[in-house]
């Protein structure tokens, strides 16, 4: 009778608070397995004691063209070092609530090889293209995804990289926006101004590639411009994590009831003119 009531109490205890949110809390993601991954920014993350996610997928010529991409062992290897594999689909396709049986074959074969090697089953997922379907969010929870990065797209032009902070409450756990999707052409005032947005309960969730990236010029991050990145996180005193970190702040079941209110007010607000990434919606 006293172990089933200490079970009883046990079972009705409140589940651990979440940590309030910092200002200055970032998130760093790096798409489709460049080896300068596993070659630059991973060593340089090290150094300075930041984490991140490496979304991983086996789409363009990753499983013959190892000049340009890592290979399991390596991605293994981010994982051993602390760092997070994220699933970006096997064929880099975008998922579609229409095709539902293509789509839990895309992620379920990343997953698979992630058990190959040792890896955990990701939990977090980027779009491939950062295209975005309405209907498969819950085919994404169904497969174990618990937090998902978008772009910056619909509220700003693919173009420019430009985006939001993610807000927790009003972003759905699983339309989590890029605060800034790097381009070449940027500077390193671009990316003070997509991580600057991490105050006032907002986290900045960074967009990287390869850094460089020697197989999609049009995404590429050239090395010294990183480095100048992953100085200004050091010297500012920014918090750097993973996409699954955001657990120890977010809850992902506390989904918004219109996941696709927040984005309809950003736009909204830069339809008229106003500064969207200045306050909140």
């Amino acid at each position: 009778m006293r172990l089933l009531t200490l079970l009883l109490l046990f079972a009705q205890a409140p589940a651990p608070a979440l940590e309030p949110i910092p200002d200055k809390l970032v998130v760093l993601t790096f798409d489709d397995a460049s080896r300068s991954h596993v070659e630059v920014a991973a060593p340089l993350l090290k150094r300075h004691g930041f984490g991140a996610t490496f979304f991983v997928t086996e789409g363009f010529d990753f499983p013959t063209n190892k000049r340009d991409y890592m290979t399991w062992d390596e991605i293994a290897r981010l994982h051993r070092d602390g760092f997070e594999i994220g699933n970006h689909t096997r064929d880099h396709k975008a998922p579609d609530a229409q095709d539902a049986k293509g789509t839990i074959e895309q992620i379920e074969a990343v997953d698979a090889r992630c058990r190959e090697h040792g890896i955990p089953r990701p939990v977090s997922f980027a779009y491939p293209g950062n295209a975005l379907d309405r209907d498969v969010l819950p085919l994404l929870k169904g497969l174990g995804i618990r937090f998902a990065r978008r772009g910056g797209a619909p509220e700003h032009p693919y173009e420019a990289g430009r985006g939001f902070a993610y807000e927790p409450g009003l972003d759905h756990p699983l339309l989590i926006p890029s605060a800034g999707d790097a381009r070449p052409a940027w500077t390193l005032d671009d990316f003070k101004r997509a991580v600057s947005q991490a105050r006032d309960g907002r986290i900045a969730v960074i967009q990287l590639h390869g850094v460089p990236d020697t197989a999609h010029s049009w995404v590429d991050t050239p090395t010294p411009l990183f480095e100048s990145y992953v100085r200004h996180l050091a010297d500012e005193g920014y918090r750097v994590i993973a996409l699954r970190d955001l657990a120890r702040y977010v809850d992902p079941d506390a989904v918004p009831a219109d996941p696709w209110a927040v984005i309809e007010a950003r736009r909204h607000r830069l339809s008229t003119g106003l500064d969207a990434t200045a306050d909140r919606p």
